[in-house]
């Protein structure tokens, strides 16, 4: 095919299926790859040795190109004030469902910068491309990566972000616009975030830029796909729609969520993880509108007691504290097998 993801990565189609930490699996990501498209695994949540066994493993399951996502987010600067003011206001909530908030927040999630266990796993297990979200790693790691053949991604939210990316050498340009579910990938959340829709920041991006652009944000089906891919995009990502895939692991509740009148409604949280992210309105949703964001603990530390209030709460038969992340267009979800959807999309795009 014409286009510069699929001649790049080998792919038929220039679908890239979102990483997603908690949700995408090696059965996932080796589906929609074996499909034409490229499948995404995220090791952000993962120890070195779990990032080498997951990515190993999807690599056993599929010989086509594969994506593997990892966190560029800032060292966490610790405030233990603000810290333990966080933990006591969520004792009351702990209790309503029988059980006590941690003692202290933990670093539940290590950045990739400056992370070189993790980055000799990615060098060792070589996958076809790694994709950076939440900033960048240094010059120095990126050409290694490319030296040794792996294809670079990065996310960004604006222009300014593209241009930092592009100045890094990195091969694609990920533009997430306002309409994706999960963590914004802001680069510095205590900037402003500009919010801009994906239909603007590829537009923007392009303008600005001389890289190839994947179009993130919205897209849940052929017909956008086609016009992301109209307004010059090389590509276009998908996340919220493999989420009912049999292959994702989404959990009964999310699932069930998402197929739900729930899925009518998104907004956009700090407070489950620390930093901004979308998610399906819920009752973490409505508990944290009444908090300030300069109360919120940095991310990943947030993110301990998001875990915590959300397993307690389970365990009493109570799932609207999980983060169910998802974009603007969860109502159009659709439940099907990750290879029948891929098929499904290019369907649709073809005929658009």
């Amino acid at each position: 095919m014409n286009n510069i993801l699929c001649q790049t990565l080998n792919l038929r189609y220039p679908i890239v299926q979102a990483p997603m930490a908690g949700v995408s699996t090696p059965e996932l990501a080796a589906a929609v790859s074996t499909s034409g498209a490229l499948g995404s695994i995220s090791v952000g949540a993962s120890t070195p040795q779990q990032a080498d066994s997951m990515i190993r493993t999807t690599l056993a399951l599929t010989a086509a190109p594969i994506n593997v996502n990892v966190f560029c987010h800032a060292p966490v600067q610790r405030n233990p004030q603000l810290e333990q003011a966080w933990i006591a206001r969520f004792k009351p909530v702990f209790a309503r469902y029988e059980a006590t908030p941690p003692d202290a927040l933990s670093e539940i999630y290590q950045t990739f910068v400056d992370n070189h266990a993790m980055l000799e796993v990615l060098l060792d297990t070589a996958p076809a491309a790694v994709s950076f979200h939440f900033g960048l790693p240094s010059a120095a790691v990126v050409q290694r990566l490319k030296r040794r053949g792996i294809i670079t991604l990065a996310s960004a939210t604006s222009v300014a972000e593209a241009g930092a990316i592009e100045a890094a050498d990195i091969d694609f340009i990920v533009a997430q616009g306002i309409e994706a579910g999960g963590h914004r990938g802001i680069f510095h959340p205590e900037n402003d975030d500009q919010q801009l829709s994906t239909f603007t920041l590829v537009q923007a991006i392009r303008r600005a830029s001389r890289l190839p652009v994947i179009a993130a944000g919205g897209v849940m089906d052929g017909a956008g796909m086609a016009a992301m891919l109209k307004l010059g995009a090389a590509g276009v990502q998908l996340g919220t729609a493999f989420i009912l895939c049999p292959e994702s692991a989404a959990n009964a509740a999310y699932r069930q969520a998402l197929k739900s009148a729930q899925a009518n409604s998104t907004e956009m949280i700090a407070a489950i993880s620390g930093r901004s992210a979308r998610c399906l309105t819920n009752d973490f949703c409505q508990l944290a509108r009444e908090f300030a964001q300069d109360a919120i603990p940095p991310y990943p530390l947030t993110y301990a007691l998001g875990k915590a209030l959300a397993a307690a709460a389970a365990a009493k038969g109570a799932h609207g504290f999980g983060a169910q992340w998802a974009g603007q267009g969860a109502m159009l979800a659709r439940e099907m097998p990750a290879a029948e959807l891929v098929k499904t999309l290019v369907k649709e795009w073809q005929a658009a």
